[in-house]
């Protein structure tokens, strides 16, 4: 599993889970919680076409799991970056995930 803690050091020799999908594990830090980034976070995923999920963690962080295309999951990754209105987001990290780290998902929820 490769850690990135910048998206602006993100790698661009990624490789792609089996058919095409990608999935990653990213954890925002910052003032991510009480500003809707979870709500945000699910709207702009289902937008994207997205699955997966999106937490808050009780170390203020967020927690996602997103799985998609590689322009999908790039996409969201950016948007992770800046966040809703309100958040100020300080870090993005970035965990891939391979196929052995579970079936895949069909839908994006908030997970509580």
């Amino acid at each position: 599993m490769k850690h990135f803690r910048d998206l602006n050091n993100y790698p661009s020799d990624r490789h792609p889970l089996k058919s095409g999908t990608r999935r990653v594990r990213v954890f925002v830090t910052g003032r991510v919680q009480g500003v809707f980034f979870r709500a945000e976070t699910k709207k702009q995923a289902l937008a994207l076409g997205l699955r997966g999920w999106v937490r808050n963690l009780q170390d203020g962080r967020v927690e996602s799991v997103f799985e998609g295309t590689e322009n999908e999951v790039e996409t969201m990754i950016a948007w992770c970056k800046k966040g809703p209105r309100f958040a100020r987001v300080k870090g993005v990290e970035i965990m891939e995930d391979s196929p052995s780290a579970g079936t895949g998902f069909d839908n994006f929820e908030i997970r509580y």
